[in-house]
């Protein structure tokens, strides 16, 4: 198949793939958070929302639009500020709630799948390291000069979305286990959402000087 790179390029692209998806990020701090807010669907949903936002990214990538975006000082002040600006919401949310990421206060309600997802996908496409890593990081396995440059790139989205999957699906299911701990120590779960507020506020800052070269 004309869209598919050979068997070098998929060992080396998977190898690098995994190592990608074990560090931590913005995308990974969301959906353990929903899953010990919320519970495993809320997870698996935050998580399908990042995914999504990862074939944006690819999509657009291939069609050469995310090369407008980085080469654009104006867009790309707007995005990082967006970015960082939603990242901080969230902290602020974790903190104000109180125990915003608590699975006892959340218990009793339905939390909204589709709102978990629509989330993971903001998260993801308003991370201007994203559209960067994309953009440094696909094109190095496909040449430039390749007639079947844009099937190999969204190829190369694709299984990266399923080689990250094995990493990123047990964390969720850990995550739920961790819940039930968090169930009985109140004190520790308060830890957590404060936690998880440092953590989205050090991704805002490190958005917010992220360059483009």
């Amino acid at each position: 198949m004309t869209f598919v790179p050979d068997t070098a390029t998929l060992i080396q692209f998977a190898v690098a793939a995994v190592v990608i998806a074990i560090t931590p990020g913005p995308d990974m701090t969301l959906f353990v958070g929903r899953t010990l807010a919320q519970g495993r669907a809320a997870g698996f949903a935050s998580m399908a929302g990042t995914m999504t936002g990862v074939l944006v990214h690819t999509t657009l990538v291939a069609v050469g639009l995310s090369a407008l975006i980085v080469a654009s000082p104006e867009a790309f002040l707007v995005l990082k500020t967006g970015g960082a600006g939603y990242l901080l919401w969230l902290a602020w949310q974790a903190v104000r709630h109180g125990s915003a990421f608590s699975p006892e206060k959340q218990a009793g309600g339905s939390p909204s799948l589709t709102r978990n997802w629509i989330k993971g996908i903001a998260v993801n496409l308003l991370n201007p390291k994203v559209i960067l890593f994309f953009m440094t990081f696909l094109p190095q396995f496909v040449s430039a000069h390749d007639p079947h440059t844009p099937g190999k790139l969204f190829f190369l989205g694709m299984m990266f979305i399923v080689v990250s999957l094995p990493v990123t699906v047990p964390l969720v299911f850990m995550a739920h286990g961790f819940s039930r701990m968090l169930r009985r120590t109140p004190t520790v779960t308060r830890v957590v959402d404060y936690l998880f507020a440092g953590i989205f506020t050090a991704f805002a800052v490190k958005i917010l000087t992220t360059q483009t070269r």
